[in-house]
This record gives structure tokens, sequence and C-alpha cells, in this order.
């Protein structure tokens, strides 16, 4: 994660947080995608800021519902706010949360060069979560979701879902 934008999270309110999950991607907390930017309890209420891997994603109202009957469970109220700026980036995803990821079958995020020269078949990059090849090709700019691109391993055959690079 950058420095300069680390979440603001209270410890105590972690192991709720790591309760809730991605609706797209399982396997994925809320913590491990870096969505949530700041979780605080003031006067009996957890405050959440969450912002969205993508302007418009519909995970959003599940993720902010999910958050409330987490915390509604341990007896706790909860406002949930979306902020927009700075947008959320792949940076903010943590390691664990990348590999939780591939070994679901989803290709983790390039870094942003390498990103766009796969997305653009200029290289072959992505790594195939089957098998593990880079003799791999996209077959769609999107996947099962905005988010991702669909790619296929020339070498196994296996088409995968690559979750698209965001700075």
């Amino acid at each position: 994660m950058t420095a300069s934008l680390e979440p603001n999270i209270q410890p105590d309110l972690i192991e709720t947080l790591n309760t809730v999950s991605d609706p797209e991607i399982p396997v994925l907390t809320v913590l491990d995608l870096g969505v949530i930017r700041e979780a605080v309890e003031q006067e009996g209420k957890v405050l959440i800021k969450l912002t969205p891997t993508y302007s418009g994603c519909p995970a959003m109202d599940v993720i902010s519902d999910d958050l409330k009957a987490a915390f509604a469970k341990k007896g706790k109220s909860v406002e949930v706010s979306l902020v927009l700026s700075p947008a959320w980036t792949t940076d903010w995803m943590s390691e664990e949360g990348m590999q939780k990821m591939e070994a679901y079958g989803i290709a983790p995020p390039l870094e942003a060069t390498a990103d766009k020269d796969a997305l653009l078949g200029n290289s072959k990059l992505v790594k195939c979560t089957q098998c593990g090849s880079t003799n791999t090709r996209l077959v769609s700019q999107f996947g099962s979701t905005a988010c991702k691109a669909l790619f296929q391993c020339e070498d196994c055959g296996e088409p995968f879902d690559y979750f698209k690079c965001l700075k």
C-alpha cells in the first residue's frame, strides 16, 4: 500500500472487518481488497469509509449491507459512506489478498505498464492460474465483471479471469 494513503482502521475493528468478503471474489475480505479507508468507533457507532474499486461498482451496496450486518452481530451500529477520492488503486490490495485471488483462479494485477502491454496484446505476461504458463492470450477486455479481463492459456487451453491493474 502507498504509505501516505494508509487506511485509518482501529485495531479492535479488524477482526469483524475480516469477516466481510467481496461478493464478487468471496475469498477476499474487504481488508484484502483495500476498499476500507477508515473504520473508527465514535460515540457507540462504527464509522466506515469505503472506496469502490471503480465508479459504479455494484458490489458496494452489498458490501455496505454486509458490514452493517457483521457489526450488528456485535451489537454495534454502523454508518458507511462512500469515498471516491482518492480513487481506489490495486496498490491498496494486500499481498495476502493477491495470493488468495490467484489460488481462487483469478490472475492478480500486474504493474501498470505491464498491465497495459498485456491488455493490448503486446506481451505475454499474464500467468495462467491453472498451469502457471505465461503463454496466454487476451480473449476479451472484459471478463466476468468489468474489473477483470478474460484470458486463455495457449498451453493448457483453460480460460481464466485477470484482475486489471488500476492506478
